[in-house]
């Protein structure tokens, strides 16, 4: 596998920022020891499938490298992984602070294509995040169906309105600066309980979906929503939950090798 730390220019965010990316190569490094004349495995012979790897609140694009071994998981399956950096984002354009949905949804994947070699075709795109990149995970899944085939959240913050309110049912003041108000969320593509309810998409033509949570986790009832909508909805939900784990990075670590194994990557190195 190669890493690549990528810095680059954001035309939507008028900013310099970063991508972390995860790329197989396509000859073992004991072929290429025993013919170091014949380097034909530098230049790779097709586009490799990809998975958008999505960061939590508290993390940066650095997490999923520096906390699991996403790297040799990925190894194992041809995959490549592309880890955008979003800040406390959710994946949204802020109302006092920077477009990350117009960046997450559409400008990672195409300068991602203009610098990697990566398939364009969605059956080869795949979206997975912990947390709040459970949430943008699934964001960017119902709300661009048809890019993508597959969606992955571990731990996911799956019901923004449930999630963000307070006692008193007011939101505080950092999520007043990412969305504004409770009105501007209801019914809104941050709204995923309501996107499945409203029918507008054909379920068939979602990707398909897997969900997790620990029964531990503080995220537990929330994702419980999340999954009565889905299934209400007749969407393809892989649902999983585990007894005694909560949100931490070893219960992560686990569960990105069982969406590894669950997404249908078809690759040959």
């Amino acid at each position: 596998m190669a890493f690549v730390q990528f810095d680059f220019y954001s035309k939507i965010l008028d900013l310099e920022t970063s991508m972390n990316v995860i790329l197989p190569q396509q000859r073992s490094e004991e072929e290429v020891q025993d013919d170091l004349s014949n380097l034909d495995y530098i230049m790779p012979e097709k586009n490799f499938p990809v998975l958008y790897l999505l960061h939590g609140l508290s993390d940066s694009h650095s997490a999923w490298m520096r906390k699991t071994a996403i790297e040799r998981y990925a190894s194992e399956k041809g995959l490549a992984v592309v880890m955008p950096a979003v800040h406390r984002s959710f994946y949204t354009d802020m109302k006092q602070g920077y477009p990350y949905w117009t960046f997450i949804s559409r400008e990672v994947p195409l300068i991602a294509r203009r610098y990697f070699p990566l398939s364009q075709k969605r059956t080869d795109n795949f979206v997975a995040g912990l947390s709040m990149g459970g949430f943008g995970a699934f964001k960017i899944a119902l709300n661009r169906p048809e890019k993508f085939s597959a969606a992955a959240s571990l731990s996911g913050a799956l019901d923004l309105i449930q999630l963000i309110k307070n006692e008193e049912g007011e939101m505080n003041e950092e999520f007043k600066m990412i969305f504004g108000d409770l009105e501007n969320i209801k019914n809104s593509r941050n709204d995923l309980c309501s996107i499945l309810k409203s029918g507008r998409v054909n379920a068939a033509d979602y990707p398909d979906l897997y969900q997790c949570c620990g029964q531990d986790d503080f995220l537990y009832k929330n994702n419980l929503q999340f999954k009565k909508a889905a299934l209400e909805s007749d969407i393809n939900l892989t649902y999983e939950e585990d007894a005694g784990e909560e949100h931490t990075w070893s219960y992560w670590d686990n569960k990105i090798q069982r969406v590894l194994d669950w997404l249908p990557v078809n690759a040959e190195l």
